[in-house]
């Protein structure tokens, strides 16, 4: 029997909603009340614990997506992006209790969501660009398709960054399990 290649999916502005208004509900799901020890351990030096993960996930909801969103649709004045502080949350309180984060992180999502929704993004305007400080010119598409991957992106990273914690413990499954070996 044939394989047939799956082609890649075309992005469409509703597909990456679609994503984007479920990763608060995933996080809150795969984090809330989970002990200490699942929430603050990570993969060894300069690595994010689960905890650091979401608060990445937090301050880019407050300082990047739609802020470089409204950038691109601006009809003058600058397009260049402030640069991101990808190491932000490293700076912030370390002890807020995990509820909070996530709270946060749903409220701002949801706003963040809303605001995109109310700008009736049309298929134009996904061609429209802004200036990345590191790529260059980058289009509204790619933008919006680069927060959902990021979404996904980390959630993959909070699973791998959990299920090291066992690598020790598996004993000869390590073998099966690829997600210990990245």
């Amino acid at each position: 029997m044939a394989v047939l290649k799956k082609e890649e999916m075309q992005f469409e502005l509703q597909k990456s909603v679609e994503i984007l208004e479920r990763t608060p509900l995933i996080l809150e799901a795969y984090l809330g009340r989970l002990s200490k020890d699942w929430l603050k351990n990570n993969e060894g030096e300069n690595t994010w614990s689960p905890y650091e993960i979401l608060g990445h996930l937090v301050y880019g909801e407050k300082t990047d997506w739609m802020v470089r969103v409204k950038t691109i649709l601006r009809t003058s004045g600058n397009k260049l992006f402030e640069p991101f502080d990808r190491l932000a949350q490293l700076k912030e309180d370390q002890d807020r209790p995990i509820a909070e984060l996530l709270t946060d992180f749903n409220v701002l999502r949801t706003s963040n969501l809303e605001e995109l929704r109310a700008l009736n993004i049309s298929d134009e305007d996904l061609q429209l660009t802004g200036i990345h400080p590191e790529f260059g010119e980058v289009t509204l598409g790619q933008l919006i398709a680069t927060w959902v991957v990021h979404d996904l992106g980390h959630i993959g990273q909070i699973s791998r960054v959990m299920a090291k914690q066992y690598k020790n413990e598996v004993g000869p499954w390590i073998n099966y399990l690829s997600v210990l070996k990245r």
